[in-house]
């Protein structure tokens, strides 16, 4: 008997296999799920948004290692998976968010932003010979003093998180989440949580080259990316805690 191979469903264009899979966007998955791992937090007062960079060599400059981005003044992401194609939904991600500046004279919503792009990822998934995009992203911001954190993954798909991960350490990071995330968190706690989550991940390597942070402010109705001297005492402080645990 003549089986039919798989590989027909499989080639570079995106089409249902019998059974209703799509393997290029499965594919696509995997390659986030071997990205490096990203946090994000959904505070009281904000979300913080923390990246693992996984320098692989000292010879690097960690500064050049983009991992967390400036979408819009109050909207930011940090990416995992492939970054070239990260970089690529960023842009367009700004240009949405200038577009909508223009044309209704107002910020754009964080939601409506996350469904732009998600509608852009959507669309590899099924217009002729395109590849999805290897990507997931962790959108944080503030909008009419509310705060918000979602995820889009290759798909197009589109979810809400009070907290979240993506990316390598994912499942490591959302058990200790699931124990130890409380609503009412604060922004220097939230970050305080992240950067331990990402210690875990990193078996302990964590220090100020390796981490990359971001804050959506819900009272500056801003995101910024934290500079060096701004993190290091929260690396600090997670690396004192973990001391004294081991020794204790």
């Amino acid at each position: 008997m003549h089986m039919m191979p798989q590989m027909g469903y499989d080639r570079a264009i995106t089409v249902f296999s019998p059974d209703g899979r799509l393997f290029q966007v499965e594919y696509a998955r995997e390659a986030v799920k071997r990205g490096t791992t990203a946090v994000g937090i959904k505070a009281r007062n904000g979300v913080a948004l923390l990246v693992d960079k996984r320098l692989t060599s000292r010879l690097l400059e960690g500064g050049s290692v983009e991992k967390i981005f400036q979408i819009d003044d109050h909207i930011g992401a940090a990416t995992s998976g492939l970054v070239a194609d990260a970089r690529i939904l960023i842009d367009r991600g700004r240009i949405e968010a200038q577009i909508n500046k223009i044309v209704y004279d107002e910020p754009i919503d964080v939601e409506t932003l996350a469904k732009k792009i998600c509608d852009f990822k959507q669309a590899y998934t099924q217009l002729g010979g395109l590849r999805p995009f290897g990507t997931a992203l962790l959108i944080g911001g503030v909008y009419n003093g509310n705060n918000y954190l979602f995820e889009t993954d290759p798909s197009g798909a589109l979810l809400e998180y009070k907290a979240t991960a993506i990316g390598s350490g994912r499942s490591v990071v959302t058990e200790l989440l699931e124990q130890r995330y409380q609503e009412d968190i604060v922004l220097e706690d939230a970050i305080v949580l992240g950067l331990e989550a990402l210690h875990k991940v990193t078996e302990g390597k964590l220090d100020i080259t390796t981490v990359d942070a971001g804050l959506a402010e819900v009272e500056k109705k801003r995101f910024r990316i934290l500079k060096a001297e701004e993190l290091e005492p929260y690396i600090k402080k997670v690396m004192e805690k973990a001391e004294s645990e081991s020794e204790g």
